[in-house]
């Protein structure tokens, strides 16, 4: 099993754009060990939302961590992130670089840049590399201008997820009042050891309605998915409207919302 974050010298650089939110953690209670009085006093990964993950693009997320000493701000001199729950601390994520932005002169805004390639994933460890999608920590050493330095452990939570994908469709799409239509779709998410979606099955997904001239839509029913991530329902339709399915994700899997269909009266 291969553990660590890598080096990213010799490779593409990626990582997944953000969705839902949550990760903001100060740094207060890390377990920490170092030289002096330097601290990172505050940690917030990509502007507080999560980082998803799918199967081709590579994805950049920052790290921006707030730095204080008497001397002044050095720098970072080492940035990891990895599952929070891996025993030995692993992770596929790679630091590629990071700038210091001076606040003060006792404190700097440090601003680390992350990269996941999902074609790392696979062969990231002998198990199965979707378990290490959720809970993520990072970890950072920081420098002073006097010498001191600080390693810091779990510095900041947030979640890194597996990106999903979602379908609707209407059949028939122009119906008269009071009649049924089927509404069908599928959900799939990322599967990082094929690099492939597959269907995900079990999950309770929101059938949701927009009536045409309404500002939102609302959930009319909730359906679980079949094999392969099949959805299936039929609805009684009383104005022409837009459909779509909703499915609020997990911890470990991105919140999607399908695309609208349209059905219309006749």
């Amino acid at each position: 099993m291969r553990h660590g974050t890598r080096p990213a010298h010799g490779r593409t650089l990626a990582v997944a754009g953000g969705a839902a939110a949550l990760v903001l953690l100060a740094a207060t209670g890390a377990q920490a060990e170092g030289k002096g009085d330097v601290r990172v006093t505050k940690a917030v990964v990509n502007g507080g939302h999560n980082v998803i993950v799918g199967t081709s693009n590579t994805i950049r997320f920052p790290v921006a961590i707030t730095v204080r000493d008497n001397s002044g701000v050095k720098g970072l001199t080492r940035v990891s992130t990895f599952y929070a729950y891996s025993a030995q601390g692993g992770g596929f994520a790679d630091w590629t670089g990071a700038t210091c932005k001076k606040k003060s002169s006792t404190t700097s805004l440090c601003t680390a840049v992350m990269a996941i390639n999902p074609h790392w994933i696979p062969g990231y460890s002998d198990a199965d590399s979707n378990k290490a999608a959720g809970v993520w920590q990072v970890n950072a050493t920081v420098k002073a201008n006097d010498g001191d330095y600080w390693i810091s452990d779990n510095i900041a939570r947030y979640k890194v997820k597996r990106a999903s994908k979602l379908t609707t469709t209407t059949a028939p799409d122009k119906v008269t009042k009071g009649s049924k239509v089927t509404v069908t779709g599928a959900l799939s998410r990322a599967n990082w050891e094929t690099l492939k979606y597959q269907g995900f099955k079990g999950q309770s997904v929101r059938l949701q309605f927009k009536k045409n001239g309404a500002a939102r839509y609302t959930t009319v029913k909730t359906v679980t998915s079949g094999s392969a991530g099949r959805l299936s329902t039929k609805v009684t339709v009383d104005a022409a409207g837009s459909w779509r399915w909703y499915f609020p994700g997990l911890t470990s899997t991105a919140r999607v919302t399908s695309a609208g269909d349209t059905i219309t009266l006749k």
